[in-house]
């Protein structure tokens, strides 16, 4: 548990009331973690809402306290501390309830953070104001409000602090009045949403942002907020509380999360192309740097709409199967994860099952993103797919610490991600562990793989002297051809690997790679190899020029 700041009562905004606040916040969320969970049936009943809350204020307070920590020459402002708050939430939010949260700060910042302009109302005011704007924020991030959620008690807040603040309350009189009308808005959530009535439980996010202001509270009154009652307990329960998992079988299967660098007009078109194929769509931020959440079948379109807009990173996508089964307390028998250079590879992997872990050309996962990757898919057994043999030492090391977890991991030393997908190919998750896991590597082991790339500079390489601009033909990790242009080098390239034979060729093409290439290459082997079989996919954004794989 993070270390807590003491409060004192205080009636004025500064830095340090900001700090207070957030790791107050950030171990109060923590405290009620697993109860939050455990109450999680709404949008989707996958038992996170809490473990997301804390995750996204986690990463909130570290940027802050960065910020402050950072603040040599002179003590941080309250402007760039609570701008940093809001920008590491920005940066973490996890989940539908995390990303409401991270923009409920930046409403908060967005009124703390102004440079003062003409009179200025008293702290009371000014945090009435501020709260006003968290709200009216969430509500405009989120496609389709629903009552019933952490949005009405975002509402309910503001409206009472807004009341107090006129009658010249000060802040510790703002804080507390917006603490007692969150928690009676939250007492009335499941009578506005059949959801949570029917599982006899207050909402879940609700529920985190009555903990997050509580720790306002406490902040500037210097006393504890009143405890609050057990969390799913504020309604009786019903004669016949319905299966949480039962209530969303038939949404979306995936949820997609990514931060995007864009302009608000390309935002503004995202929202309208993903707003027709998922639910649950919310997208907050700002001044250029946005996070985007969604629930859809389709990950990898709502994917590529990110990489229309502009440049998508850190993208997470999640079998709901999985999470499910979370909110059910159980673990999948087994799962696989898979390293993967590309956006349409990841998006491939996760409709194969499989937890992808996307990495961008230069960059590589640390071994703690693998692990966290290990755990998200919440299963007794894991397969872990590298996809590079750089990262197998990093793959090896989140395998250790899973396994003293009490995960059963086993690494597959795939070295390209046509590997990979050969070893998801023949992947029985209803088999022996041991049987699965030798079938895959059996797999992914005779699998040639090969690759394109464009020199970057004159060098020498194992098939002689490039020049900058020449077709690099990898095979197997060494260069065998040296060529002018993608299709012809990719032909040579074809005809070395299947010199030795083959039934099956994957095509991998990259974001600038037109069909045409596929369809002379596929034409090409048709014409040569009769027997073989030819697949192609896209590999999105961020993966190489082409991808060849021979079976």
């Amino acid at each position: 548990m993070p270390h807590e700041a003491q409060p004192q009562p205080a009636d004025e905004l500064d830095a340090e009331t900001v700090r207070i606040w957030s790791s107050l916040a950030l171990a109060a969320l923590g405290r009620a973690r697993d109860d939050i969970d455990a109450i999680n049936v709404y949008p989707v009943a996958d038992a996170d809402t809490g473990t997301n809350l804390y995750l996204t204020a986690e990463s909130a307070d570290r940027a802050l306290a960065e910020t402050l920590d950072g603040a040599a020459a002179a003590p941080a402002s309250l402007p760039e501390a609570v701008r940093a708050w809001a920008h590491g939430a920005l940066l973490g939010a996890r989940g539908n309830s995390g990303t409401i949260l991270a923009q409920l700060l930046r409403g908060v910042a967005d009124v703390l953070g102004a440079e003062p302009e003409g009179p200025q109302a008293g702290p009371g005011g000014l945090l009435a104001h501020a709260l006003t704007r968290a709200a009216e924020e969430a509500y405009a991030a989120v496609a389709h409000p629903v009552e019933g959620t952490m949005l009405t008690v975002a509402a309910a807040a503001a409206r009472a602090a807004a009341a107090i603040s006129a009658d010249a309350g000060t802040a510790a009189d703002v804080a507390r009045a917006a603490h007692d009308a969150a928690r009676a808005a939250l007492a009335e959530t499941p009578g506005q949403l059949a959801a949570l009535g029917r599982a006899g439980v207050v909402d879940a996010g609700g529920c985190g942002l009555v903990a997050v202001l509580g720790a306002l509270r406490q902040t500037l009154s210097g006393q504890e907020p009143p405890a609050e009652p057990p969390a799913g307990g504020a309604v009786p329960p019903a004669p016949r509380p319905a299966d949480p998992c039962e209530q969303h079988e038939e949404g979306p299967a995936y949820e997609v999360i990514y931060l995007l660098e864009a302009s608000e007009a390309a935002v503004a078109q995202l929202r309208g192309t993903l707003d027709p194929i998922g639910d649950s769509l919310v997208v907050v931020g700002g001044d250029g740097l946005w996070n985007v959440h969604v629930h859809v079948d389709d990950p990898g379109a709502a994917v590529e709409a990110g990489v229309v807009a502009g440049r998508p990173y850190r993208i997470r996508i999640t079998h709901f199967g999985d999470e499910r089964r979370r909110g059910r307390g159980e673990r999948a028998q087994r799962a696989v994860v898979a390293v993967v250079r590309g956006e349409g590879l990841a998006g491939l992997c996760a409709e194969a099952g499989a937890t992808p872990v996307l990495v961008r050309p230069g960059e590589a996962p640390a071994t703690a993103e693998l692990l966290d990757a290990v755990r998200r898919a919440h299963a007794r057994e894991v397969v872990l797919l590298p996809g590079d043999t750089e990262l197998r030492a990093a793959a090896a090391t989140a395998a250790e610490q899973a396994r003293a977890e009490g995960v059963r991991v086993a690494v597959i030393p795939t070295r390209s991600a046509v590997q990979g997908l050969a070893a998801l190919a023949v992947h029985d998750p209803d088999g022996s562990f041991d049987e699965d896991v030798v079938a895959m590597t059996a797999a992914a082991g005779a699998t040639r793989y090969g690759e394109l790339a464009v020199a970057e500079r004159q060098s020498f390489t194992s098939a002689g002297i490039c020049q900058a601009g020449d077709v690099l033909g990898l095979i197997d990790g060494d260069v065998a051809v040296i060529g002018a242009g993608l299709p012809e080098t990719a032909e040579a390239v074809l005809d070395r690997m299947l010199g030795s034979g083959g039934e099956l060729v994957t095509l991998v093409l990259g974001p600038d790679v037109p069909d045409a290439v596929a369809e002379r290459l596929e034409a090409y082997v048709q014409s040569g190899h009769l027997a073989v079989d030819t697949v192609t996919y896209r590999g999105g954004r961020y993966s190489a020029p082409l991808l060849i794989g021979v079976e």
